[in-house]
């Protein structure tokens, strides 16, 4: 075998190796059930880092920092262990900067929904306090004028009166409730 040929060979067997290295699975990661995965994709995003075990090489061929992790620290698999071990292991497997993020939320929401009530008081109690005006003024019986349609002051008779009395008593009786 002459030296050309030699070195074709090699070109092609070191080819041929790194395409098949790259048809391998690039991505190993313990997922939620405690499992082994290898995948030529990423592991899902609600997967901590901790629990990557590889992961590709990027463009620039510098390897990315992977989280230490031994198959010893792996947790079993669910299904070996007791049903009492599965509960362990879903507590065991919680990321607490993901409940941070949780409970920093909940708190947003609940501070969202204290100052939505608070608002929602003051406008009751301000509905309160007009309806409450308007109703000692429609009981006095004075003369009250209101505008129609066409900007002609017309004085409301006993009938409007009475009906605008119950108006206001009805959003005295729901806005003034403390």
């Amino acid at each position: 075998m002459d030296y050309k040929s030699a070195f074709k060979t090699l070109i092609l067997a070191l080819a041929s190796s790194s395409f098949a290295l790259t048809a391998q699975a690039q991505w190993q990661w313990i997922d939620k059930d405690g499992h082994k995965v290898f995948s030529d994709r990423a592991p899902p995003v609600d997967t901590p880092a901790k629990n990557i075990i590889k992961q590709p090489l990027p463009r620039g061929g510098v390897a990315a920092p992977v989280a230490n992790f031994s198959a010893a620290s792996a947790p079993a698999p669910a299904a070996s262990a007791p049903a009492t071990k599965a509960s362990e292991l879903k507590l065991a497997g919680k990321d607490s900067e993901l409940e941070a993020k949780k409970k920093q939320a909940e708190t947003e929401e609940a501070a969202k929904k204290k100052a939505e009530e608070e608002k929602q008081a003051k406008l009751k109690e301000e509905n309160c306090s007009r309806a409450q005006k308007a109703l000692i003024t429609m009981q006095s019986g004075i003369r009250v004028s209101t505008t129609n349609a066409k900007g002609e002051r017309e004085f409301m008779d006993d009938a409007s009166r009475a009906a605008e009395i119950k108006r206001l008593q009805g959003i005295a009786d729901s806005d003034c409730k403390k």
